[in-house]
C-alpha cells in the first residue's frame, strides 16, 4: 500500500453557515499529507482548498442511514487526491452502507437533492401511510409496524429482484383491484409532479449554498 493510503483523514462535518469560521481556523494548518473529507452541503472543493491553502478536497454527501451502516453516499475528490487516497476514501464511506464516485460536483449537488435529502420523502410518505391506517381504524403502533415492514420488504425486493420499479409495480396491480384504485388516486393527486419538484427545489437550494 501506498503512503499517501495512510494519510490522515481530517473530516469537515459543520453546518454551511459556520464553515467559513472553521476554514479560517485552520488555514495554513494542515500537512501536506493529510486529506480533506467534506460533508458540507454545498461547500465547494475549491472553495474549501483555497480557504485552507490544501489542495487535497474530497466531498461526500451521504444520508441519515449512514448511521445504522445502511447509508448511501455520493463523493467526488480533487484532482491532487490520488488513488491511494481515494481507496482510503472508498473503504470509509463504505462502511457507511454503499458509496459511488461521480465526476463532477454537479452531480454532488443532484446526490444531495435525491438521496441525502431522500429520507426526507420516505419518512413523510412513512407518516401519512401510518395516519392513513390509524384513520382506518388500526392503532398508531399496528399501523406504523405495518408500513415499516411493507417499505423495508419492498424495497429489499426492488434491489434483489433488479427490475425496474414500473416492472415491480405492474406486478401487483391487477385490473380493477385495490393497487389500480390507489394509482388512480395517486396520479390524481399528481404525487410523480410533487416528488418530481421536491428533488428538484432541494438541487436548487444545494446550488443556492455552494454560491453563499
Amino acid at each position: 500500500m501506498s503512503a499517501e493510503a495512510h494519510a490522515s483523514v481530517v473530516v469537515l462535518a459543520v453546518k454551511p453557515q459556520r464553515l467559513g469560521g472553521v476554514l479560517e481556523e485552520l488555514k495554513g494548518a494542515l500537512a501536506e499529507e493529510q486529506l480533506v473529507l467534506s460533508i458540507v452541503a454545498g461547500a465547494r472543493t475549491e472553495s474549501i482548498a483555497e480557504g485552507l491553502l490544501h489542495p487535497s478536497v474530497v466531498r461526500a454527501m451521504p444520508n441519515t442511514p449512514a448511521q445504522i451502516g445502511e447509508g448511501m453516499t455520493a463523493w467526488t475528490a480533487a484532482a491532487q487526491v490520488g488513488e491511494g487516497r481515494r481507496e482510503v476514501v472508498r473503504a470509509m464511506l463504505g462502511a457507511l452502507g454503499r458509496e459511488v464516485y461521480v465526476e463532477t460536483e454537479h452531480m454532488i449537488d443532484m446526490a444531495t437533492a435525491l438521496s441525502a435529502t431522500g429520507p426526507t420523502y420516505i419518512f413523510m410518505m412513512m407518516e401519512a401511510l401510518v395516519d392513513a391506517g390509524v384513520h382506518m381504524g388500526f392503532s398508531r403502533h399496528v399501523a406504523q409496524e405495518l408500513v415499516t415492514q411493507t417499505m423495508l420488504g419492498s424495497v429489499l425486493f426492488a434491489r434483489e429482484s433488479h427490475k425496474h420499479p414500473a416492472e415491480l409495480r405492474n406486478m401487483v396491480t391487477s385490473p380493477g383491484g385495490t393497487s389500480a384504485e390507489a394509482i388512480y388516486q395517486m396520479e390524481k393527486g399528481s404525487l410523480r409532479t410533487v416528488l418530481s419538484k421536491a428533488v428538484y427545489a432541494a438541487y436548487q437550494r444545494a446550488v443556492a449554498l455552494g454560491k453563499k
